[in-house]
């Protein structure tokens, strides 16, 4: 295997991290945190789920589905969206941007939050996916941790993620490195962390 493509793989998985990051956004809507000290590092662990699974009762939708308004109420809120008709040319695209801002209001307010989607895009039904992956997405505000990951992440059939880069570095000569990104993705296509979030006042009174 060459460099170039050890570098690709490390490249890829870094994309597959970003989306990770994007989908734990919502918590920056959280109160300030008790010190302007950011988010060290050491932090930063390998992806687990939420002490409060145990207890979710799972809402599902389907594709284009919102969610009801009452589900704010709902501690912790625990949703499961299809998201694998984001096609261009039978307006499955449309009908999921229209959905979007009415799942995004149910979440933002809750203090734990657990999402999981299915994503898949393509320009036709029935054609290879321009881009498509299972997602994990969690906050726990009262608890001040966040986690998210992704699996079966794919760009054009292929699969791409820190498990890819792991098994690039380690088939290249470098097992320690390999073994240090294992903590956050084994399996192809597989990227996953779990963070520290930053005090929330509202959630640690209420919550």
């Amino acid at each position: 295997m060459s460099l170039s493509r050890v570098r690709a793989a490390v490249a890829a998985a870094s994309l597959a991290l970003g989306i990770c990051a994007t989908a734990l956004a919502p918590n920056a809507v959280a109160a300030p945190a008790r010190s302007a000290v950011p988010v060290s590092a050491a932090a930063v662990a390998s992806f687990t789920e939420p002490s409060f699974a145990v207890t979710c009762t799972w809402h599902s939708f389907g594709e284009g589905e919102q969610p009801p308004w009452w589900l704010v109420f709902a501690d912790p809120l625990c949703v499961e969206y299809s998201k694998r008709d984001i096609t261009f040319d039978d307006g499955g695209a449309l009908t999921f941007l229209l959905a979007e801002p009415a799942r995004f209001a149910v979440a933002l307010s809750t203090c734990r939050y657990y999402q999981k989607d299915h994503w898949s895009v393509q320009t036709t039904t029935g054609a290879t996916p321009l881009v498509a992956w299972d997602g994990q997405y969690w906050w726990d505000r009262t608890g001040e941790r966040a986690g998210a990951r992704l699996t079966h992440f794919r760009i054009d059939g292929q699969t791409v993620g820190i498990g890819d880069a792991a098994a690039a570095l380690r088939a290249h000569g470098f097992p320690h490195v390999a073994d240090v990104l294992d903590d956050y993705g084994q399996a192809p296509g597989e990227s996953g962390a779990t963070v520290s979030l930053p005090f929330d006042a509202r959630c640690a009174l209420f919550g």
